[in-house]
């Protein structure tokens, strides 16, 4: 499929507006028939930039494109009624560290956490679509180890794990107590270090 720019960005445009969920650049291609990637990703570049100052924006999360409401008009959207999901803290503690040291086992998590995690734990955020099973660890008994899911990224505003607040961050917004050790070691990597997560997630999956 040989398409001038403006042709397509409205195939682009067209494409994402009826997908049931967001798309990477390879589907994009694939369902347009394009061969060379580097013109969907400029495409959509263009078509994100048309988009910056309207009532729906098109954005990126972990290497899926698609659209939403512009930030600035998302309370005209809300329910009345809408109920928030309230995490316990167990269930906070764990996703944190899923998403600090993705992938990890049950059992790194418990390590980590310095406590038991019940199965229940897991299963929640699992039903929310933040957690996914990401394959097996290659060690004796092959646990199976967890990760984050672009649905993960969505909900809390992130285009990929390197947006992930630190330490400092949390503690400043009061999201933190200057005493929680389980959050705190959830939250020890280095920037590398959550890059090769990403990549050991991506070949597990």
């Amino acid at each position: 499929m040989n398409t001038q720019p403006a042709t397509l960005e409205r195939a682009l445009e067209a494409t994402l507006f009826a997908a049931e969920e967001p798309m990477t650049v390879e589907a994009l291609a694939t369902h347009l028939g394009v061969l060379e990637h580097a013109e969907v990703r400029a495409a959509l570049a263009a078509l994100q930039a048309h988009y910056i100052a309207r009532g729906v924006h098109l954005v990126e999360r972990g290497g899926r494109w698609h659209f939403e409401t512009a930030p600035d008009l998302a309370h005209l959207l809300r329910r009345e009624k809408e109920q928030v999901r309230r995490l316990s803290r167990a269930a906070t503690e764990v996703l944190a560290i899923i998403a600090y040291h993705e992938p990890v086992s049950r059992a790194e998590i418990e390590s980590i956490r310095g406590v038991q995690t019940s199965a229940g734990t897991l299963d929640v955020l699992m039903e929310a679509g933040w957690v996914r099973p990401a394959g097996r660890r290659e060690v004796p008994g092959r646990p199976v180890i967890y990760a984050t899911t672009p649905v993960f990224l969505d909900h809390f505003g992130l285009e990929s794990r390197r947006d992930l607040p630190g330490i400092d961050e949390l503690r400043a917004a009061g999201l933190l107590d200057p005493v929680d050790e389980a959050m705190e070691a959830a939250m020890r990597f280095e920037p590398d270090e959550a890059d090769e997560a990403d990549d050991e997630s991506s070949e597990a999956s």
